[in-house]
This record gives C-alpha cells, structure tokens and sequence, in this order.
C-alpha cells in the first residue's frame, strides 16, 4: 500500500481486523485439539499453586496489552497531529481571504501603501500552505517547527478571527459602495433637474405664445444666474405685449387714428409699415412701466423701506409672488404686504391717460376706484394690466436679487446710434439698408455683470 495514500482510521480498521482473526484462528485451533483427544469424562485436576502457571497466563495477555496501547497511542498521536494540520490549515485559507478581502478594499479608492502590505501578506500565507502541503505528501505530520503554527483550539480560534476580520472588511467596502452609489444617486437628480429645467426652457421658446415660470420652482438664491433672469423677462415681455394687443383693441373699438397715436409716440420716426405701429406702442408701455425700474423703491413714496433691503429678501418676495394668480394679485392683503398692491395703482394712473379711459370705458371709474385705495375694477381690461405689472414686479425683485456686486443695470438706445448685435436686436426682420440707424428701443436692455441681454430697437431705415 503506498503510503501517502495511508490515513490513521486506514491503519486503526485494518489492525482491528487481523487482531479478530488471529483470536478466531486460535480459538478454532483449541477446538480442533481438544476433539482429537479422547472423548471420555475426565476430571480437571488443579494444581495446588499456580507458580506454574503464572507465566503462561499473564505473559501471553501482557504481550498483546502492550501492543494495543502501542498501537492506540501511535493512532491517537497521528489524529491529534492531523486535527492540528487541518486546523492549521483552515486558520491558512482564512488568512489568505482576509488578506485578498483587503487587497480589494485598497484598490478603490486606491491606496498603494494597503495594497502592498495586503499583497505581501496574500504571499506570506500562500507560502505557508504550501508548506503544508508538502508536509502532507510527505507524511510528516510534525507541524510544529512551522513559523506561527498553532495548536488545533488557537488555530480555530484564529481562523474565526480572520472570518471576522473578512466580514468587517467587506462591510466596509459594501458601506463605500453605498455611499458611491447614494452620491450617484444625488448626482443623476441634480442632473436630471437640470434637464428638465432645459427642456422647459425649450418648450417655452418652441411655443411663444405660452409663457411659464415653473422651471424656477426648485430656485435657490446661490444657483441664481443671468438665464433665470432672462426666464422672467420673457414672461415680462409677453404680458407686456398681451397688454398691447388688448389696448389696440380698445382703441380701435373706440375709433382712434392709430396712425396718429404711433405718431405721437416718436414724432421723429417714420414707420414704413402699418403693422409696425405695434411697435410704437410696446415701447409707450415699456417706456411708463420701466421708468425707474433701476431704483430699489421704483421712486414711490410708498416704498420707501425697501431702499434698505438685502438681496435676500427681494428673493424671498420674488419666490413668495411667483406663484400667485391675477386675482391674487388684487388681493390688498397679499399685494399690498409685498408693495405690488401700491405699484399697481401708481403704474396705472401713470399709463392709463383719463383720455384714453374715457375713450375706452366712457367715464374715470376705473380710475376713481383705484385712486380711493378701496380695491381694483373687475375688468379685463385691469386684469391683463395687472398680470403684466406682477410680472414686471417679479423682474424688479430678481433684479435686485443679485445684489450691489453683480453691477446690474437697464439701459435703452438713443435715437441716431448705429445698431450693435452685441446690445441691439432688430425687432424688423429683413429690414431694408445696411447697418441702419436706431429709430427708438421698443424693450430696454440689461447688463448682468458681463452678461448682457439684448434690447429690442426699432430701426430708422425700416423694411
């Protein structure tokens, strides 16, 4: 039998075996003995000492003693040494996961001087079972001349402490991963955020005529930037024209010349179209909403308090209004709270001439009602004013939401000044001359810090 192939249980089974069978062939060799002899009744006869006998009893069963404690002892000896290299053996391939568990943590995020030491301890213990290994081939149980062999219990007690030592390493390599993955998690929102703030940005250019602020909803003052400015203004600009649309209504309801109102608007400028009258008066209305636009108290009396405000809070009141409704907005308990309530009277008597309300509504009450302070007329007429005045409000308080060191500022063209692309839009289309010459700003223009947004011109050499 070759020998590297023998176990210690191999050698206990097989010597319990032959020791069965010599008792069997002793006890049948008696046997056979005592039937060849006579089969006549004898008597025992004993001797009166058993000196003689003393010898042949004990020796045989001393003898045989001796070699069963031999033999036990030798199989105890090798289960022990094997239990021992067995334990040994798992504390090994504990180690060695324990030591490849950190191996892997160093590596992200990478830490050089963790890898090397885990590195060299996966070699260290790699070198140690291989040790083993050969003492197993070999059949050289004797283990105990290895560096840092234990005993069976401290083996086992050290394998339980590298399991331990593998399951804290990778919790904290799952707890990295989560924390990866939350900040992923937090990364993808604010992107996704961003995108949705884009694609509503989009789909209110891609339709005009519909005008929206809830990309703001999520603003934050520290995220303000000269695009959310520009949003509002686009709004501003569109009531503004609503409001302009709904006056030239009236106007030739109540049978004006508005070849003539246009006229005297910029007498100095001559409108190559009649469609282009629409512009004389969007600037007429830009003209009486936006004087003052650059004071913090839009030069009211009413508002004096709000010349020592903060940025903040113009923020706060432009968050606290953009929401509201035009009904809302006639609410003396909300508007009047925020200063929108007083601007909306004083912008009205200053735009709405009594001539062009008795023209429109055949008498001042509209006027009267707004003058007394006891509330706003229930019209169209004053509610589409009204939603353009809370918008123009918004543009003011987000204005001055950026604060002294952005350096904002509104500005308009002189008459006479060359067109520049980069503070000018034409508002004519394929006008006729080449580089023409301003006639008047139809929308006024703003500075953001370097940022600035374009002001809509009328040109002098028109279409």
């Amino acid at each position: 039998m070759d020998p590297t192939t023998t176990s210690p249980s191999m050698l206990a089974r097989t010597f319990t075996k032959i020791l069965r069978f010599g008792r069997a062939s002793t006890i049948s060799g008696h046997e056979g003995m005592e039937s060849s002899k006579d089969d006549r009744p004898h008597k025992l006869k004993f001797s009166k000492s058993l000196e003689g006998y003393s010898s042949v009893l004990s020796e045989p069963h001393y003898g045989k003693g001796k070699e069963e404690q031999q033999q036990q002892q030798k199989l105890s000896n090798d289960k022990e040494t094997m239990e021992s290299l067995l334990s040994n053996l798992f504390a090994r391939i504990s180690a060695i996961k324990a030591a490849y568990a950190q191996l892997q943590f160093a590596q992200s995020p990478y830490d050089p001087d963790s890898i090397q030491s885990a590195d060299q301890a996966v070699v260290t213990e790699l070198r140690n079972l291989s040790e083993l290994k050969h003492i197993y081939i070999n059949n050289q149980y004797d283990i105990h001349p290895l560096i840092d062999s234990k005993s069976p219990l401290d083996a086992q007690v050290q394998e339980q402490r590298n399991l331990l030592k593998t399951y804290k390493i990778t919790t904290r390599k799952l707890d990295s991963d989560l924390n990866f993955k939350e900040s992923t998690i937090l990364s993808l929102q604010a992107e996704l955020l961003e995108l949705d703030n884009q694609n509503k940005s989009l789909k209110a250019k891609l339709q005009p005529g519909r005008c929206s602020m809830s990309s703001l909803d999520d603003l934050h003052l520290s995220g303000l930037n000269s695009n959310h400015f520009l949003t509002v203004l686009q709004c501003a600009v569109k009531s503004i024209r609503s409001f302009v649309k709904l006056m030239v209504q009236e106007m030739e309801a109540a049978r004006w010349d508005l070849d003539a109102a246009a006229a005297a608007i910029h007498p100095a400028v001559v409108l190559w179209k009649p469609e282009h009258r629409i512009f004389a008066f969007e600037s007429y209305i830009c003209q009486k909403i936006f004087s003052d636009f650059h004071h913090c108290d839009y030069s009211l009396s009413s508002l004096k308090d709000r010349t020592n405000w903060n940025q903040q809070q113009f923020f706060d009141e432009f968050v606290k209004l953009k929401s509201l409704k035009t009904k809302q907005v006639l609410d003396g308990k909300v508007a009047a709270a925020s200063g929108l309530w007083n601007f909306c009277r004083a912008k009205y008597l200053r735009l709405v001439h009594q001539t062009m309300e008795v023209a429109f509504f055949g008498g001042l009450n509209h006027r009267s009602l707004v003058i007394s302070g006891r509330g706003f007329p229930d019209s169209e007429f004053f509610l589409v004013f009204a939603e353009m005045a809370r918008r123009v409000w918004l543009l003011h308080c987000m204005f001055f939401s950026f604060g002294m060191e952005m350096e904002a500022s509104i500005f308009q063209v002189r008459r006479g000044c060359r067109l520049s692309e980069v503070y000018m839009e034409n508002v004519v289309v394929g006008g006729a001359g080449v580089q023409p010459a301003v006639g008047f700003t139809v929308v006024p223009g703003f500075k953001l810090g370097k940022k600035v947004i374009q002001s809509k011109v009328y040109p002098l050499g028109g279409s």
